[in-house]
């Protein structure tokens, strides 16, 4: 029997080692063992991590968009993402079944729905309140069950273009849909804000860059850089500017 080279058990020690160290950190990283209490606590418990905020919080201009526990972050390198792929939104789970808990728009604007979305709505915000002049996007999705039934209100059918909504209209409701994937995901919600292209278009939500921290928007500490295991309204929700 050949021996192993050393350069590959070097390769598969250090190999050995990275995923060791992620494990430690996520065991013990707060954010971490929510997740856990969240997918294996009773009601009680799974009470305890959910966030209701109806208003917007002082000095924010969007409002939640719906209740449940924010679990994923805005920059979060926890997997499915990682930390050269980090998440460009937030997701907040909801402890109900698909099509219960409601979505409500964060903010005036115009809705569109491409011909082909199931379970996903675009909002153009043509005044970004926070840099005026500048338009930008606000995206919802997985608003359908796991077959692709949509949850989205009828008024906002397949090929919605320029529908204005105010801050707080019923969009739809929380679902399970991960389009083609075979990978399962918990019953939530998928909110970002996403940059113009400069010529009326939305760019692509899923590169990082595409995307603007919710952070100040929201005046609540989104940023996986700045989590707290207590979510909700903060004075100065953005750690990284103290």
């Amino acid at each position: 029997m050949k021996r192993l080279r050393p350069w590959f058990l070097l390769v598969a020690f250090v190999a050995f080692s990275i995923l060791a160290i992620r494990l430690f950190i996520r065991l013990t990283d707060d954010r971490a063992q929510d997740f856990v209490q969240w997918g294996y606590g009773d009601e009680g418990e799974r009470a305890e991590l959910i966030t209701v905020q109806r208003d917007a919080c002082p000095g924010a201009p969007f409002i939640l968009p719906t209740d449940g526990f924010i679990g994923l972050l805005y920059e979060d390198p926890n997997g499915p993402y990682s930390s050269f792929a980090p998440h460009q939104g937030i997701d907040i789970f909801s402890n109900a079944s698909p099509g219960v808990s409601p979505v409500y728009a964060a903010y005036d604007g115009y809705i569109y729905r491409e011909s082909g979305w199931r379970s996903a709505l675009i909002q153009r915000i043509p005044d970004d309140p926070l840099v005026p002049g500048r338009q930008i996007w606000l995206y919802y999705a997985h608003m359908a069950d796991r077959e692709g039934n949509s949850f989205i209100v009828p008024a906002l059918p397949p090929g919605t273009a320029e529908t204005y909504v105010q801050r707080g209209t019923l969009l739809g409701y929380t679902g399970d849909y991960n389009g083609n994937s075979l990978r399962d995901i918990w019953v939530h919600l998928h909110f970002s804000i996403v940059l113009d292209d400069g010529e009326g278009r939305y760019l692509n939500e899923l590169e990082f860059a595409n995307t603007l921290d919710p952070t100040p928007y929201l005046g609540m500490p989104l940023n996986h850089a700045c989590r707290e295991q207590s979510m909700g309204c903060s004075p100065a929700p953005d750690c990284r500017q103290n």
